[in-house]
């Protein structure tokens, strides 16, 4: 810790305690005094229950452990008596509804596209609280989308060839999402607005209208010749941007210069997986600028093309109705902020006994109390059009760690002087405990909760973690087809709608993991929301703009009527692990499976030791960029451990691939001005910090609380860090 200050008997690092004195509680009209005797009220009366909560974790997995050591036979009915004996099973709540109120309505009513990113990283996150709406033409025209063949392949400068299958794509768009009584959008030549009603003429001269003439809800410019028409389909709005004197308008018959879809409704500003926060330093970065996104302050500059550019929030959009009224929507995505789990402390704050205090319960505190400026605007650019804050809480155990957050919540609100259920709580379905146990986890938060999530990256490591005993586990691409996984995202959906989500909360799916790959995205992830998803996951926002045209091409609430109809129990499959009952993997296919999930884990861990990039886009063993988070690691380090506790693969095939991949991994990052490489004269450098942990991950993976990648990382970062200072 560096220079420290004491109040209300707890050791505040001194630029963090500035931090908040100076920046966060500015204007907020809170005696300085009365905040951190707040916060260490709630510190000293929380900090008990957060231990035992985690100690228990270790008492059931020690549990499971013996159980699955002395019954090396696999039999479900057993183990799962076993699990009812030992509390891991919760009996079911009594049927219920969720009861919350006041809830946003891009979170209860509107089918969409959610982005998730570091709010550490503030370009980043203007570009995400930005990402509402998006361009379909520069979408299409920048991905994989479009096959660059037949003279469309992308270049520097604007190619006219693609531009036009640019065109021809949208229109066909348009074609399914706004129909017209007859002919297309491709034969189009003119939009207008005659007697409060579109009508659109077509080449062949003859006038045509919309099938449903509702639609059209607004339009910016003259109502003789509008430069923006606004449209409305299963939800979500789109614009048409006409404007002949463009030079991509130009060329267009209608004089169409793009095509603007409502994209990320929702964003997640992410304080987790995605970020890289050790000390006091990262957590003011942290808290900073979602500080900033509230108060509407938050800027960036950064150089591109030669030029200085300055990206902050955008304005509202503001239309003119059919009636002449002005009316206007929110130009950003409406902003969760994603805490971390009860896990990890941080040396930010220590408690009476001197002892780190848990970063999850500062996380509530601060990340609350920066919300409080966009609560109390009187204008300006607000977040919540429902006095609320929305706090997604990961990695929860079971309904008791949700019954906890749901009280560190209540006493934040206390601290506060919020009125009760004000912080709404999204709740992560990513730890067995939790998904076997989720209508309990729901009762637990029924009056708060507006958010189930699975994330099955985490989910999948911690099933590995849990059935550590029970056998080895299958290669990682044949653990995704297995039975269990294909239960839980049922499961998931099911019990939201079974306890009353629909028009009050959202139900989602997780991350597209492949930024480049857009159409094979366009291909699949469409079957995440014929599931009954009211959002999915994305990776940028471009990604969300093209992924909004599944809520155009499935209409979502109509799924999740008929998936209401069909509840089944999928309690079994989830219980049963992923495990190779008859192990006959050749010795080339094992190393395959190391070879990627070692790569797979240095890639990922040299940037977050040494760089502090909690999240990134990784290339991997195929140079195929991946997004890369703990989860990931998770699963790796965690399969790596599975494999060498029993026997599939040996230490010594461990290290000779660790050194092999570290070379492949020096090689893949070459063009990186601030990479370290991790191997010198072409041996592993021991000393290697970056090295090390992964290392580490592996070879104490069994000792890691639940399978989890915090601790070492968090160790091994601190140790980079004060190298530099």
């Amino acid at each position: 810790m560096s220079a420290t200050i004491q109040q209300a008997g707890l050791t505040i690092d001194s630029c963090f305690y500035e931090f908040v004195n100076q920046e966060l509680l500015s204007g907020l009209s809170l005696n300085q005094e009365d905040y951190w005797q707040g916060v260490a009220t709630i510190v000293n009366k929380l900090t008990p229950i957060n231990r035992a909560l985690l100690a228990k974790r270790e008492e059931i997995q020690v549990k499971i452990d013996r159980f699955h050591t002395e019954n090396p036979v696999w039999d479900a009915e057993k183990y799962r008596t076993f699990l009812e004996t030992i509390g891991y099973l919760q009996p079911e709540p009594p049927e219920f509804e969720i009861s919350t109120l006041q809830v946003e309505p891009e979170i209860a009513h509107v089918a969409a596209p959610q982005l998730v990113v570091p709010v550490n990283n503030a370009r980043f996150a203007l570009n995400a609280a930005n990402a509402r709406w998006g361009s379909l033409y520069d979408a299409l025209y920048g991905t994989d989308i479009l096959p660059e063949v037949d003279g469309a392949e992308k270049s520097a400068n604007y190619n006219p060839v693609r531009g036009f299958k640019v065109m021809a794509y949208a229109r066909q768009f348009l074609d399914k999402v706004l129909p017209l009584t007859s002919g297309s959008h491709i034969e189009s030549t003119h939009y207008a607005i005659v007697d409060n009603a579109l009508v659109i003429t077509l080449n062949d001269s003859r006038q045509v209208s919309l099938c449903d003439s509702d639609q059209l809800v607004g339009y910016q410019g003259l109502i003789q010749n509008p430069s923006v028409l606004l449209f409305k389909h299963h939800g979500l709005h789109f614009e048409l941007i006409i404007d002949p004197e463009d030079p991509v308008g130009k060329v267009d018959k209608a004089g169409i210069k793009d095509v603007i879809l409502e994209s990320a409704l929702t964003t997640i500003m992410d304080c987790e997986d995605s970020v890289a926060a050790v000390d006091a330093q990262d957590k003011i970065q942290v808290y900073r600028n979602w500080l900033e996104l509230n108060t509407g302050t938050l800027k960036e500059e950064f150089e591109k093309g030669g030029k200085t550019i300055t990206r902050e929030l955008n304005p509202d959009r503001t239309y003119t109705s059919l009636n002449d009224e002005l009316f206007s929507f929110s130009g950003r995505a409406m902003m969760f902020v994603r805490n971390v789990g009860h896990l990890m402390t941080t040396p930010t704050i220590l408690d009476m006994n001197c002892n780190e205090v848990f970063e999850g319960i500062l996380d509530g505190i601060f990340t609350a109390t920066a919300a409080l400026h966009d609560l109390r605007k009187k204008g300006g650019l607000r977040n919540s059009k429902a006095a609320s804050i929305n706090i997604v809480k990961p990695k929860m155990h079971g309904a008791e760690e949700v019954a906890y957050t749901e009280l560190l919540f209540s006493e934040i609100e206390r601290f506060l002087s919020l009125p009760a259920n004000t912080i709404k709580m999204g709740i992560m379905d990513e730890e067995r405990r939790t998904s076997v146990n989720l209508s309990a986890c729901i009762y637990a938060a029924k009056s708060r909760v507006v958010f189930i999530n699975t994330g099955f990256l985490d989910r999948t490591g911690d099933e590995i973690h849990t059935s550590m005993r029970a056998g080895a586990v299958l290669p990682k691409e044949q653990i995704k087809s297995q039975p269990w996984i294909a239960a839980y995202e049922k499961q998931n959906v099911e019990i939201g709608l079974r306890h009353g989500f629909t028009g009050k909360a959202q139900i989602g799916k997780g991350m597209w993991a492949k930024p480049d790959k857009m159409a094979l995205m366009m291909e699949q992830k469409a079957d995440q929301l014929r599931a009954g998803a009211s959002t999915a996951w994305v990776p940028s926002p471009t990604a969300a703009t093209l992924h909004a045209m599944h809520y155009h091409e499935v209409d979502v609430k109509r799924c999740q009527q008929r998936l209401l109809q069909h509840q089944s129990d999928s309690l079994s499959e989830l219980l049963t692990p992923p495990l190779m009952l008859h192990p006959e993997l050749t010795d080339a296919e094992i190393q395959a499976e190391l070879d990627n999930n070692i790569q797979g884990i240095l890639g990922y861990v040299v940037r977050w030791v040494d760089q502090g990039i909690g999240c990134s886009k990784v290339p991997d063993i195929s140079h195929v960029g991946l997004m890369e988070d703990r989860a990931t690691l998770r699963i790796s380090s965690q399969h790596i451990a599975n494999w060498l506790v029993h026997g599939i693969v040996t230490e010594e095939q461990v290290h000779n691939t660790f050194a092999k991949m570290a070379g492949v991994v020096d090689s893949q990052n070459s063009a990186d001005p601030n990479y370290q490489t991790m191997c010198s004269n072409g041996h592993p450098n021991s000393e290697n910090l970056s090295y090390q942990a992964a290392l580490a991950l592996v070879f104490e993976g069994i000792e890691q609380p639940n399978g989890y990648t915090e601790p070492l990382l968090h160790a091994y970062r601190r140790q980079r860090k004060a190298l530099d200072i």
